[in-house]
């Protein structure tokens, strides 16, 4: 649970960041997205999902 709560902290602080420094990119982001279809932002977010699990099963069994 630790784990899960430092990295849900990075991605606060990575997201805080990016609309700190970059906010038109995050708004023209943002209203790309909604030109998209629902489907294709579920797949999206389920392809990132996937990929992170990956990587931290990857950095977690020592083959990184």
């Amino acid at each position: 649970m630790t784990e899960f709560l430092i990295g849900f902290g990075v991605l606060c602080v990575i997201e805080g960041l990016t609309f700190a420094a970059f906010p038109q990119a995050m708004r023209r982001a943002m209203e790309a997205a909604l030109e998209h279809s629902e489907n294709l932002l579920r797949i999206t977010g389920l392809a990132v999902a996937v990929a992170g699990l990956v990587l931290i099963w990857v950095i977690r069994s020592g083959l990184f």
